[in-house]
């Protein structure tokens, strides 16, 4: 179906991507921990994924996409304890937060959410399993998975049993066959939310409820498994040893990581106090702009966010804008009554071939400039010659579509049209008339000051309200 190539992280190279079944893919992404405000870290997670997912759907294939929600967990407990509250308060409420930015920032929602404690049999049910094929083993209410049985342990992170052991930290816990060893279910303590088990009452580990829910939805192997870099060890090491344990299969055929954020090139960190949630970021900048600058970066590199950037992000954004106005007027005077043309199968091939190249999204915004540019030099042709203007309309199409592939241009601009807007540019175009420069300037201010944006063309004077 395709040319698509994705860098697999296990394995560690690029690799043609062949999903399991011919014209669908399955796909599973690690969710958030509902106990606190989504940061920028989270914003370039879930973009990262949307946009692979869109493009995947642009491609002609059928995705069912799978998010979890761990609505259990220590950090959720401690969040509940300290703000009075119940641990299904604390998971509602960021959960619906979660919705809140991603929704901003234009990713699409899941093909299913399953939350964690919707699963917790399930989860007893692998973790005996796992005791059953001599993968685990329990220890006073506590169960560990073994990991020094399965030799492929490490693989995906690229780390030796012998190294990790040499740098572990010996845990208070002595009980445990191995320092590596972890948790697949813990002892209730008291005060704490609990569920039974053969073992007594207690909650699941992290790291077996995706393994759980990602078979429950997706099948024992599925396409992809997304995360963050941060994620692949030990969560996602942990994933792949577990479902071995399960069902002596491999999980997920592709491993995909998005890179970093660091902040003026510093890791982003509570305690350096360069921090953003995203709500803290909406505040000064467009979700819309956000989003443009968290995809303009290839989704596994490194990506430093500064206000600079943020800048430039807009000024692109803006830069298509004004060509899509430009061609919005075009299209009035035309109306369905134009030759015909083709937009630049050139320019389609191009960037089909970028996103065929694990996702490389630079390249394709800047094959979109490119084209916006081609567009703009239509148009001065088109007030020129009068020719040209369906496939300046074409063109103008498939740029939006493929920004719909990017997850852009969906915001709504708002068309200022109150009457003292359309009294000051009738006074600004008098003065223009006029030649009196210096007035005209002093309307373009004052128009600017009320969030209008002014622009001159053969077509008459065009004005917007201006993004923030």
């Amino acid at each position: 179906m395709s040319t698509l190539r994705v860098f697999n992280t296990l394995g560690q190279k690029k690799e043609a991507f062949k999903p399991l079944k011919e014209g669908e893919v399955r796909m599973y992404m690690c969710g958030v921990t509902v106990y606190d405000d989504c940061h920028l870290g989270h914003g370039r997670a879930y973009v990262s994924f949307d946009l692979i997912r869109r493009y995947l759907e642009y491609s002609g294939y059928r995705v069912q996409y799978i998010q979890n929600f761990t609505d259990i967990d220590d950090k959720i407990i401690k969040k509940a304890q300290e703000e009075n509250k119940t641990i299904e308060d604390v998971a509602r409420i960021y959960t619906e937060k979660y919705f809140s930015v991603m929704d901003r920032l234009n990713v699409k929602r899941a093909s299913s959410y399953p939350k964690a404690t919707e699963h917790i049999d399930e989860m007893v049910g692998a973790v005996k399993k796992l005791i059953k094929n001599g993968f685990a083993y329990e220890v006073d209410g506590d169960v560990y998975f073994r990991v020094k049985s399965w030799p492929s342990y490490g693989e995906l992170s690229g780390r030796k049993l012998e190294g990790m052991r040499a740098g572990a930290r010996v845990e208070v816990n002595e009980r445990k066959e191995d320092p590596l060893d972890f948790a697949l279910w813990k002892k209730a303590k008291e005060g704490e939310p609990s569920w039974p088990s053969p073992w007594g009452n207690g909650r699941p580990g992290w790291h077996i409820e995706c393994s759980v829910m990602s078979a429950k939805y997706l099948g024992d192997v599925f396409d992809i498994h997304g995360g963050g870099i941060d994620l692949i060890f030990p969560h996602h090491e942990n994933e792949r040893a577990q479902t071995y344990g399960i069902s002596g299969k491999r999980l997920a055929n592709y491993w995909l990581h998005n890179g970093f954020i660091t902040i003026d090139k510093e890791k982003m960190s509570k305690s350096l106090k360069n921090f953003f949630t995203l709500e803290d970021i909406f505040k000064r900048y467009e979700p819309e702009i956000v989003r443009y600058f968290l995809v303009s970066t290839h989704y596994r590199s490194p990506l430093d966010f500064n206000e600079e950037k943020l800048k430039e992000a807009r000024a692109s954004l803006d830069s298509f804008y004004q060509t899509f106005r430009q061609v919005k007027e075009i299209g009035k005077v035309l109306g369905d009554h134009c030759e015909q043309g083709s937009p630049s199968v050139i320019k389609q091939s191009q960037f089909k071939a970028a996103m065929d190249n694990d996702f490389n999204t630079s390249r394709a915004l800047g094959i979109m400039h490119e084209l916006s540019g081609d567009i703009n030099q239509s148009v001065s042709r088109w007030y020129k010659e009068k020719k040209g203007g369906r496939e300046i309309l074409e063109k103008c199409d498939l740029l939006k579509e493929w920004g719909d592939v990017l997850g852009i241009f969906f915001k709504k601009e708002k068309i200022e049209d109150s009457g003292d807007v359309k009294r000051l540019i009738a006074e600004r175009e008098k003065a223009r008339k006029d030649k009196d420069w210096k007035k005209s300037d002093e309307i373009r201010k004052k128009l600017q000051e009320m969030g209008i944006v002014i622009e001159d063309s053969p077509a008459g004077t065009r004005w917007y309200g201006q993004r923030n």
